[in-house]
């Protein structure tokens, strides 16, 4: 029980820190000094990092750090939350600005075939997987809110692709009677991830 209360805890606390930082970014696009010190504080770290992986170099990292944190009071007004997550929009600025600097030195730089190992993965960075793992936890802790027969069937639906005619057989319910569940459940399923 303490395990669930400390995963709850976290998911609150990331949920709460990622609204802030849709807050920040708010701010900082109707023209907010104070917004973008917040985002700064919140951010400049992880994007830190993102440059100096690229750049291998501490000064052009600062430099790109400083050309990132422009772009973001230029264009914060175009940060869309439905879209993406505050952290994934500010490390794709990062990255790209990053790019954007090896390019124009015009160097490239000479890597060996060990180095393939290091390659970047194009698989979701470990901030979207989070993102995706706490969604998911979201997901299931509302479907064990749902009466019994209606989480079920929208399991079977949604996770095992069965139609509503195969779920009616299973259930050995009338097609109309199962249709009514799965619309009533998913309609209390968007409610309570709405919450």
């Amino acid at each position: 029980m303490a395990g669930a209360t400390s995963t709850n805890a976290d998911r609150a606390s990331g949920d709460a820190d990622r609204q802030a930082l849709v807050r920040a970014l708010a701010g900082v696009a109707e023209g907010s000094e104070v917004a973008l010190r917040d985002v700064y504080s919140r951010t400049a770290a992880k994007l830190y990092g993102i440059c100096l992986r690229i750049l291998s170099d501490r000064q052009e990292a600062e430099d790109a750090l400083q050309d990132i944190f422009v772009t973001i009071w230029k264009r914060a007004g175009t940060f869309d939350a439905e879209r993406a997550s505050p952290v994934t929009w500010l490390a794709t600025i990062a990255r790209n600005r990053s790019i954007d600097r090896l390019r124009a030195r015009g160097v490239r730089p000479f890597v060996t075939l060990d180095a393939a190992a290091d390659v970047a993965d194009t698989r979701p960075d470990v901030v979207a997987n989070i993102e995706a793992a706490q969604d998911r936890d979201r997901l299931m802790e509302c479907l064990d809110t749902l009466e019994a027969r209606q989480a079920g069937a929208i399991r079977a639906a949604f996770f095992q692709g069965l139609t509503y005619s195969e779920l009616a057989d299973a259930g050995a319910v009338p097609l109309g009677t199962m249709k009514s569940w799965v619309r009533r459940g998913l309609l209390r399923l968007k409610a309570c991830l709405g919450e």
